[in-house]
C-alpha cells in the first residue's frame, strides 16, 4: 500500500477493529493524494491542468495549500514537481533518464506560483496545460498525523505508525520500562533494518529521508530519486540520509525535504536554530546530531 511497508501497532481493548479502520482510511487517503492512480483526486485536478477548476475534498484541499506555501518558501521543496517526477520515475519499472531538453521544458511547467486556490470555494487550478501536483514530499506525514487524530478520538492509549520511513509514535509503549518507543535510525551504508542508531521517543515523529533506496542505474552511473527542483535532476549531495523528530509528522516531511541537498553546515545550522525539531544527518564519512538530539537517545 502506498508503494511501500507498512506497520501499525495499537494499544486498545478492540484492537482489531482499530487496525481494520486504519487500513480502511489509508486506502482512502491513497485514492485521494496519489500522484501515481491516474483515478485518484489528485489527478482529477492535474488531468483538469489548463482546463478548469476543481473542487477539492477538505483534506486535499489542506496539503495542496500547505503545499504551497512550503512551496513559494523553499528551493528544495516544490509540489509543481510532478512532470520531473513522472519523467524520471525512478522506482518503477520504467524509470529512465531524460535528455537535457526534455528536463528544460518540463521545468517551465513546476511553477508554484501557477496553483491557484480559494479558500471560500475549496478549489484549485492549475493554469498551465502539463502541470502535475505531486504531493509526494508531504502525505505520509500528513495522513500519519491523520491516523493519530483518529487514534486519539478512539481512546488508543498507545501507538506506532510506520509508513515506510515515516513513523509517528504516542502514549505509552508498555514493553518498556520508561513508557518510551525505540525507533531505529537506517543505517544507509547496510541492508534494510540495519539501524546506525535508536532514539527514545513519544508522542512524536521520526521521518527519515536518503538517497540509499530507490535509484536508477544507467550506463553505469546511479541516478537517486529526490530531484531538485531548480535543475531537473537528482539533488547533488553528500547526505545519505536526513532524519528529522518533531511532534507533527508532516512537519518532519516538510523539513526533511527542504533541507535535503543543502550543505551540511547549512542543515545543521538551520536544525538547531528551528524550535520544534531535531536532526541527525548521516553522510558517507560521519554522523551529525543537532543539539537536541542526544536527549532522546
Amino acid at each position: 500500500m502506498m508503494g511501500t511497508v507498512i506497520d501499525l501497532l495499537v494499544d486498545h481493548q478492540e484492537a482489531e477493529k482499530i487496525l481494520d479502520e486504519l487500513e480502511k482510511r489509508l486506502k482512502l487517503y491513497e485514492k485521494r493524494f496519489s500522484a501515481n492512480d491516474p483515478t485518484s483526486e489528485l489527478m482529477v485536478l492535474n488531468h483538469n491542468a489548463g482546463i478548469k477548476k476543481v473542487v477539492l475534498q477538505p483534506e486535499l484541499y489542506e496539503l495542496i495549500k500547505l503545499g504551497k506555501e512550503n512551496s513559494l518558501t523553499s528551493e528544495q521543496l516544490n509540489i509543481a514537481i510532478g512532470p520531473l517526477i513522472q519523467t524520471w520515475r525512478i522506482g518503477f519499472s520504467d524509470a529512465k533518464v531524460p535528455s537535457d531538453e526534455v528536463i528544460k521544458s518540463l521545468l517551465a511547467k513546476t511553477n508554484p506560483h501557477n496553483i491557484q486556490l480559494d479558500d471560500q470555494n475549496q478549489t484549485a487550478f492549475l493554469t498551465e496545460k502539463g502541470m502535475l501536483l505531486d504531493l509526494g514530499a508531504l502525505a505520509k506525514g500528513f495522513i500519519a498525523d491523520l491516523l493519530v487524530a483518529y487514534l486519539k478520538e478512539e481512546n488508543v492509549t498507545g501507538a506506532l505508525i510506520n509508513l515506510g520511513g515515516n513513523v509517528v509514535v504516542f502514549g505509552t509503549a508498555r514493553q518498556h520500562e520508561d513508557g518510551l518507543w525505540r525507533i531505529g535510525v537506517q543505517d544507509p551504508s547496510k541492508d534494510r533494518n540495519q539501524t546506525r542508531l535508536i532514539l527514545k521517543v513519544t508522542n512524536q515523529s521520526v521521518v527519515t529521508s536518503g538517497i540509499y533506496e530507490r535509484s536508477l542505474i544507467k550506463e553505469n552511473k546511479r541516478y537517486h530519486h529526490i530531484i531538485d527542483p531548480k535543475t531537473g535532476y537528482p539533488v547533488k549531495t553528500e547526505v545519505l540520509s536526513l532524519t528529522i523528530v518533531s511532534k507533527k509528522s508532516v512537519d518532519g516531511e516538510i523539513w526533511t525535504t527542504r533541507l535535503f541537498g543543502l550543505p551540511t553546515a547549512e542543515i545543521i545550522r538551520t536544525l538547531n536554530r528551528t524550535s520544534g525539531i531535531e536532526g541527525i544527518i548521516i553522510t558517507t564519512d560521519e554522523v551529525i546530531l543537532s543539539d537536541g538530539i542526544r536527549d532522546l537517545m
